[in-house]
């Protein structure tokens, strides 16, 4: 079976884990989530590859960078999830399939993050299971791809 390129891709405040609204967010830093993500696609056969940017355009580019390279998209755009059709536009150009994930449960939250603009291009969305949240989309989109999870 191919061993599959995942992109783990973090959007703004991500950086700021383990310190930002840890009653929110949880207690784990980004660092510590990556390693988990990293230690269960190895299990998986997959390998990943991880980006954060607090700014629109730079994740962007790196969504365009990922095309002919990388096989799958697990993605916590943060606020850009509500209002961003740039990232929107970009995950639909690349054409590669994409699982959107959040911390918290964003319909348990404010209005405003009920709204998802990225969720029409995305193949799923998880959110509310703290950073396991990205283990899930991370078999979700496996299992999608074709290499189911054990």
């Amino acid at each position: 079976m191919k061993n599959l390129n995942i992109a783990v891709i973090h959007g703004p405040n991500l950086n700021l884990l383990g310190t930002r609204e840890p009653g929110i967010y949880g207690a784990e830093t980004l660092d510590q989530i990556n390693k988990e993500i990293e230690q269960e696609a190895k299990k998986c056969g997959a390998t990943t590859e991880f980006y954060q940017s607090n700014i629109e355009g730079q994740l962007v580019d790196y969504i365009h960078s990922c095309a002919g390279k990388i096989d799958g998209i697990v993605i916590n755009a943060g606020a850009y999830t509500h209002y961003s059709i740039a990232l929107r536009d970009a995950i639909a150009a690349v054409n590669i399939p994409a699982v959107e994930v959040h911390l918290s449960n964003i319909y348990k939250r404010e209005e405003f993050r009920h709204t998802s603009v990225i969720a029409p291009v995305c193949i799923g969305q998880i959110s509310g299971f703290g950073a396991y949240s990205y283990i899930l989309g991370l078999h979700a989109l496996l299992h999608a791809l074709g290499q189911a999870s054990s």
